[in-house]
């Protein structure tokens, strides 16, 4: 299963370069519209950048990847919070369950009490 896997990855690598190389020609990635960057307030957020076509494609692909991942962290939030709860709950209870088996076998011959811890 692993090599399949690998295989996978290698044809995936071989297509994003052979797209990669396709598409060299560079584009021009603008902020804002050429009508509004003409506005006086919001100019100063008009900027443009040129850019090989393949670097905009992926990373908008990458771009889109983080924010999912981020909203779905997001999104777990309560069920991480219910389990950390949980776990300390029940860390809280193994102590308690020492130390109540402790007090039971503190009378008790040091082999009964292995034997009881046993069970």
């Amino acid at each position: 299963m692993r090599y399949i896997r690998y295989a996978i990855y290698a044809i995936l690598l071989i297509v994003l370069t052979v797209v990669c190389v396709a598409n060299l020609e560079p584009v021009t990635l603008s902020t804002l519209p050429e009508g509004l960057a003409a506005i006086p307030q919001i100019g100063w957020l008009g900027v443009s950048v040129q850019l090989p076509l393949f670097a905009v494609v992926l990373g908008g692909l990458l771009l889109g990847f983080a924010l999912g991942e981020l909203f779905e962290w997001l999104r777990e939030y309560k069920y991480r919070s219910e389990a950390s709860r949980k776990g300390s709950e029940v860390r809280k209870l193994e102590r308690e369950l020492k130390k109540t088996r402790a007090e039971r076998d503190k009378d008790k011959d040091e082999v009964l009490a292995i034997l009881d811890q046993s069970r």
